[in-house]
């Protein structure tokens, strides 16, 4: 019997790994040395460091007006809002989505509990790859599930189908699949997602129940490079894209996302899970988006952040760190950077990038130890300003480094 203040629930939760790196570095670091600074180059988390697009302003301006008496009411799954996401969905990937498997979501956090809640019960296990975006242990602790953690190949960044393949046991019921991937910036290949497919096919044969893919996609419309993009929807048919509005406009703010399921999915087992996502977001605190962003919704389907002015930021920032010396990935997709640390204890470099005013998360909080996370939110000001700063950090290690 727990006789304390503090539920078992909330306690695992508290006591997530990923959970509590994250916290402490946010109250130990984040608030004491890059907020308290207007001088430092902040490239740690992805928030908006420019003005929000115009287009953004407009459309909740214009659907701010109310139409009717019932336009602030309670609104949960809005029929327009589901119809102008199964239409995007349709345009993108060439699937006939229909609007009833679009569950509308604050945001990717409640897309992918709602998911995973839907289909898992406590104790069941889920699989997904390091470096994981940090909040997946927690939303696993909370609805009591177990996270099994496998690697991506470290190399390429992309899934390790072995070590995935290893993992499966007869508790496992759904894998996360991250893509284009935060915080490495890779898109999962087709080929790859394919190979997947056939071991997830085979594993549900084996322990006799489906295995389900949930599929973290808030990055899909961020590519580069005339890069085809193809969602794990279109491989594997028992697959939820949870996917957020937050990134693509930058306004993470902003809480608005959704679960989709595939037209793929058998129809039944659809229906099913189409009333079992109703009840999770209903039961979980009314996981649906606020009136006003499910009214602009077709307004806001057509922004986009400038995908252009992003990669020329992260083409510039790659060839100069590289220039340096860093090791760094090109990446796919998304709006960041995973270099690799110059020394094995990323956290006391990234302290040292904070000494020469640049922030930016170290690997640790990725469970990706010499490793660091750069997002190029950043403007172009703070990344001329930054620069020298990763320069001045390469330089003090050399000098207390022996030479060869």
């Amino acid at each position: 019997m727990n006789n304390g203040p503090v539920s078992q629930r909330a306690q695992g939760i508290m006591n997530a790994g990923s959970y509590r790196l994250v916290v402490d570095y946010f109250v130990n670091t984040y608030r004491k040395s890059v907020l308290q600074s207007s001088d430092i180059a902040d490239f740690t988390f992805g928030n908006p460091h420019e003005m929000p697009l115009e287009g953004l302003v407009d459309a909740l301006r214009t659907w701010s007006v109310p139409q009717n008496k019932d336009w602030f009411g309670y609104k949960n799954n809005e029929p327009h809002a589901q119809a102008v996401v199964a239409d995007s969905l349709e345009r993108m990937l060439a699937m006939p989505f229909e609007p009833d498997d679009i569950a509308m979501t604050t945001g990717g956090f409640a897309a992918i509990t709602s998911a995973l809640k839907a289909v898992a019960e406590p104790g069941d296990e889920v699989i997904y790859s390091l470096p994981p975006w940090f909040s997946y242990e927690p939303l696993c602790a909370e609805a009591g599930l177990l996270p099994v953690k496998v690697t991506v190949d470290l190399e390429t960044f992309d899934l390790d189908l072995e070590a995935i393949e290893q993992a499966i046991t007869e508790r496992t019921r759904v894998v996360i699949v991250n893509t284009p991937h935060n915080p490495t910036g890779k898109v999962v290949p087709p080929e790859t997602l394919r190979k997947l497919t056939a071991i997830l096919e085979h594993a549900s044969q084996r322990i006799g129940r489906r295995i389900y893919l949930v599929t973290d996609e808030p990055y899909n419309r961020i590519v580069f490079d005339g890069v085809e993009y193809h969602s794990p929807l279109e491989f594997y048919p028992y697959s939820f894209m949870c996917y957020s509005y937050g990134k693509t406009l930058l306004a993470p703010g902003q809480r608005m996302g959704y679960v989709a399921m595939p037209p793929t999915m058998p129809l039944e087992e659809r229906q099913a899970l189409r009333e079992a996502m109703s009840a999770v977001q209903f039961s979980g605190g009314f996981l649906f988006p606020n009136a006003l962003l499910q009214h602009a919704i077709g307004d806001l389907e057509q922004l986009r952040l400038d995908v252009e002015h992003l990669q020329r930021k992260r083409d510039h920032m790659v060839d100069a760190l590289r220039e340096m010396g860093y090791e760094v990935h090109r990446p796919e997709g998304t709006f960041y950077l995973f270099p690799k640390s110059p020394i094995p204890d990323d956290k006391a470099f990234t302290d040292m990038l904070i000494e020469e005013n640049v922030a930016v998360l170290p690997g640790m909080l990725f469970e990706t130890p010499g490793f660091f996370r750069i997002c190029l939110t950043a403007n172009d000001d703070m990344i001329e300003r930054g620069l020298p700063g990763f320069r001045r950090a390469l330089d003090r290690i050399a000098q207390v480094q022996p030479a060869d």
